[in-house]
């Protein structure tokens, strides 16, 4: 039997299996930062950003510091900062075609996370990168959002992964860049070595 049978591609039918909020959820779907908000992004060190490109393939990208890195302009506008990575920019090209993003805040052990979706504008004023300056260094450029949606999600998800639960964590999973890119670049054990050894040496010495 083809699984097409099951395709779901309706909202009537999407609504017939999950069923419609209660009236009170929509109402905390805010259109700026309230009190709350703010101050869970200045505890906030961590967040993950969504862009999507001009093909509407999506990105998603980690981005964290000490708490309160992202600095809150005014309740309509968040200054978040980049920093040294990869440098593939995957998610800043897409803000070029595509201005827009959406973020999810997170605070360690709390198992509420704060969604802000809004527009992108890339900047390089030296004032606002040595304003998001971390440890000595200013910001390489910031995204300034400016936000059209932002609200709590429950804590359902965290809850049941367990994942701010020591007790439940799994061993600590070894990830080798050099194991994965040796190979293609026509090198073995050695070569993925020291591939490791430079990821690790800019873990401690270049953040």
């Amino acid at each position: 039997m083809s699984s097409n049978l099951h395709q779901l591609i309706t909202v009537e039918a999407l609504c017939e299996i999950i069923g419609e909020p209660n009236p009170a959820v929509p109402l905390k779907v805010m259109d700026s930062l309230d009190e709350m908000s703010i101050a869970f992004i200045r505890q906030s060190p961590f967040l993950v950003l969504a862009t999507a490109g001009e093909d509407g393939f999506p990105d998603v990208s980690p981005k964290g510091d000490e708490a309160g890195f992202v600095a809150v302009e005014n309740p309509k506008t968040l200054l978040i900062p980049d920093r040294k990575g990869h440098r593939l920019i995957f998610s800043l090209q897409n803000m070029l075609a595509n201005p827009k993003i959406a973020a999810i805040f997170m605070v360690p052990g709390t198992e509420e996370t704060l969604r802000v979706q809004g527009h992108a504008l890339l900047t390089s004023d030296p004032d606002i990168l040595r304003r998001l300056s971390a440890r000595g260094q200013p910001a390489l450029l910031a995204i300034r959002l400016t936000i059209e949606k932002c609200y709590f999600h429950c804590a359902k998800a965290f809850k049941r992964s367990g994942l701010w639960k020591p007790e439940s964590w799994p061993p600590r999973q070894r990830v080798s860049f050099g194991k994965q890119l040796a190979p293609r670049l026509g090198g073995g054990d050695e070569l993925a070595r020291k591939i490791d050894d430079f990821v690790e040496a800019g873990y401690k010495e270049n953040l």
